[in-house]
């Protein structure tokens, strides 16, 4: 076994602000000390969300940690140390998960854009090995946020969907869990022009153009609406009477309901088969994986809002 440096590089900001400009690349930043039901994650690749951005600009300051930090929620490494109460992991296993249970609340200093990042053993799950490293990091909090969004509006066999969204990170994922775990009835999803292509391949039945169309003014409605895009003022227009939405950007709309994940190593496990079999696929954005001397670009271009699937960064170093 390798031995553990003292120091590691990692990406950190000291204040708030655009991510853009006060993210700093650091080669000598004290590597994380272990808790007892943590394990120490030798970091190889990791993905970068909205959550991270808004954070580093201090928009939930108040629950958050104290500066400086390394952000980055997802991650897929391999296991380097184990805390003495940790089951289910020994040196050596590779494993993936998103690393803060409670998004806003006081998430780690040290993220997963880092050489190394301690996490509880219980957000964690082993990584299906048909994924490489950058495709398990792109998935822990879309994938999870996609079947917990759904659970919440009690989705399920014979239901139909809208998908706001539907190219993104979230929503592409939206797509694949609605069809393969929760066997929905219809999927329709909206996307722009050169992306109809792709929902298609998804398991979307009813691409919608958003360019194009207004998928208000459609006669169809549906059972349940998931927005992934900010829009539940508008979602609530596609819902059957009695239907629900579920939105994962605040601010919602009544009722729509807003949603938050809360990272679960269970379900992942549970997700496996699904991921292992090709039914649920991972999908990097076709820029993806920016190196780890380029995460600042990375951020850049998550910005623009224009990533189909997920940005990830790899490899770290």
């Amino acid at each position: 076994m390798t031995s553990i440096p003292s120091h590691m590089k990692a990406w950190i900001y000291s204040e708030y602000g655009n991510i853009e400009e006060v993210l700093k690349f650091d080669p000598n930043v004290p590597t994380p000390h272990l808790m007892e039901n943590q394990v120490l994650i030798k970091v190889v690749a990791a993905a970068i969300n909205p959550v991270d951005y808004k954070r580093a600009l201090g928009d939930f300051k108040d629950i958050d940690s104290p500066l400086p930090t390394a952000p980055g929620y997802d991650v897929a490494g391999v296991v380097v140390k184990v805390g003495n109460q940790v089951k289910k992991f020994e040196v050596g296993d590779e494993v993936y998960g998103d690393i803060n249970e409670i998004t806003l609340d006081h998430p780690k200093s040290i993220g997963s854009l880092a050489e190394y990042t301690a996490v509880e053993e219980k957000v964690l799950a082993h990584k299906p090995s048909n994924l490489s490293f950058a495709e398990a990091a792109s998935l822990p909090l879309a994938i999870i946020t996609a079947y917990q969004g759904l659970e919440r509006v009690e989705f399920s066999s014979g239901k139909s969907i809208l998908v706001l969204g539907g190219a993104g990170g979230v929503g592409s994922l939206v797509i694949q869990i609605a069809k393969h775990v929760f066997g929905a009835s219809k999927i329709a999803a909206t996307a722009s022009t050169g992306k109809l292509e792709l929902l298609r391949n998804l398991g979307a039945d009813l691409p919608i153009d958003y360019t194009k169309e207004n998928f208000e003014e459609l006669a169809e409605k549906f059972d349940v609406v998931y927005d992934a895009v900010g829009e539940s003022e508008r979602a609530l227009k596609g819902v059957k009477e009695g239907g629900k939405v579920v939105t994962i950007l605040a601010p919602a709309t009544p009722p729509a309901i807003p949603f938050l994940l809360t990272s679960d190593g269970d379900l992942l496990q549970k997700l496996r088969p699904y991921l292992e079999s090709g039914k649920v696929k991972a999908m990097l954005d076709p820029k993806s994986p920016f190196p780890f001397s380029e995460t600042v670009e990375a951020f850049s271009y998550l910005k623009t809002n224009r990533a189909t699937g997920k940005v990830v960064i790899y490899p770290i170093p």
